[in-house]
């Protein structure tokens, strides 16, 4: 078992975002690294949820170049035969139903030209071309991303980790922390159960426990976890792994090929949120049973475009707590209330896919003397030195998760 020694920087999480984290900072020649997990694994809680699509395609600038650094990132880890992320890059098609979305099409073509990256609008032959099982008829338009692609959670955390681990960085599993020490208001170490080590950084990369780590430093942060779900069904004719993913705003839905069968989820108008002052560092979330209702939903909506999902038998429930802020920005970057604690957090579930383009931010956050405006829109210091009410909190987080395919 690893043992708790002296770091410069600690990382509290072992999921995508804590391990993309620790990545990035011994790949620009951070040496002295120990990333801590409550869990016997890596990937164990908030990663091994995610339903693992990476789509690069987004409103700014700045979302579409940390995507596309993600992808990139991914191409790199795959390259090693041994630990690898499992990406596949069969590209993803955006689909329009309506005039509105068309135009939105258009914006995210002219972002992601801007950014340089691939995309296409193509007529509904061509569409049908790459995805033949599926029903065109009625659709205004589709957007063509050669590079997307999707990976399994657990493989990407677990090509971090083993990458980490190569370069010198510690990870001690099945290890609580229990206290964030400090002296004169600055972080000074970590003590959990298994003992006590002194850094000069602490990154909160905990997920759905981003919460409660944050007030072992003394934050109150608005992380709020929104209930998501998927489902995988039995195999179906005709659907083979190297189909593109797919999304469709108007239905509010998103997918790709799994396992032989169709991966299908959805973001509900109607969520489903939980507070989490209601359960404790050392605990889970509430547990979350597969919503028949909303799953049956999710087929019915998409049959629409593929009629055989209308009833399909379901194999397995992919559900879980990924956590979304009141604004739908990441929480990045070290507290000005308390110098080195370094946010890593409410990635609105973008952690998987975002998780290279985080560790980037991260970087930024903590050795760039000039960050960008973008990253220090990003930081923790925009709850802790304003007034909020978790009221109003939950409510706007759960706004951001019921229009995640908002125009």
């Amino acid at each position: 078992m690893t043992p708790i020694t002296d770091a410069e920087f600690v990382i509290i999480g072992a999921g995508a975002v804590g391990c993309g984290v620790a990545y990035t900072l011994a790949r620009a020649g951070v040496t002295d690294i120990l990333v801590i997990e409550r869990a016997p694994d890596v990937a164990q809680v908030t990663t091994a949820q995610g339903a693992g699509l990476c789509g690069q395609p987004r409103t700014t600038l700045e979302r579409t170049r940390l995507a596309m650094h993600s992808v990139a990132t991914f191409r790199e880890l795959q390259r090693d035969p041994k630990v690898q992320p499992e990406w596949h890059e069969t590209g993803s098609l955006r689909i329009a139903l309506s005039e509105k979305r068309v135009i939105e099409l258009r914006q995210l073509k002219s972002v992601a030209d801007e950014a340089g990256l691939e995309t296409e609008l193509i007529d509904n032959a061509a569409a049908k071309k790459l995805w033949p099982e599926m029903e065109f008829a009625g659709v205004k338009a589709v957007l063509w991303c050669p590079s997307d692609g999707y990976m399994r959670p657990y493989a990407v955390a677990s090509s971090y980790a083993y990458q980490c681990r190569k370069m010198g960085v510690r990870i001690a599993t099945s290890t609580r922390v229990e206290e964030i020490l400090s002296a004169n208001g600055r972080v000074t170490g970590v003590r959990t159960d298994r003992g006590a080590a002194a850094c000069r950084y602490v990154i909160n990369a905990a997920g759905a426990n981003a919460y409660h780590v944050a007030k072992l430093a003394g934050l109150e942060l608005p992380i709020v976890p929104v209930r998501h779900e998927y489902f995988v069904s039995i195999p179906m004719e005709g659907l083979v792994p190297d189909l593109p993913c797919f999304r469709v705003p108007e239905l509010t839905l998103y997918g790709r090929p799994c396992e032989g069968g169709l991966l299908l989820g959805g973001w509900e108008a109607l969520s489903l949120q939980t507070d989490p002052r209601d359960y404790g560092l050392n605990a889970q979330p509430p547990p979350v049973d597969p919503d028949w209702p909303v799953l049956d939903s999710f087929a019915e909506q998409f049959a629409r475009l593929l009629p055989q999902t209308r009833g399909v038998p379901k194999t397995r429930v992919g559900r879980g707590w990924p956590t979304f802020t009141p604004d739908g920005r990441f929480i990045i970057g070290e507290s000005g209330r308390v110098p080195g604690f370094v946010m890593a957090g409410g990635c609105n579930a973008h952690g998987i896919s975002g998780s290279a383009g985080i560790g980037r931010l991260v970087y930024e956050s903590i050795f760039d003397r000039k960050p960008s405006e973008y990253v220090k829109s990003l930081s923790p210091d925009r709850f802790t030195e304003t007034l909020w009410n978790w009221t109003d909190a939950r409510r706007e987080a759960a706004y951001v998760y019921e229009t995640y395919y908002g125009v």
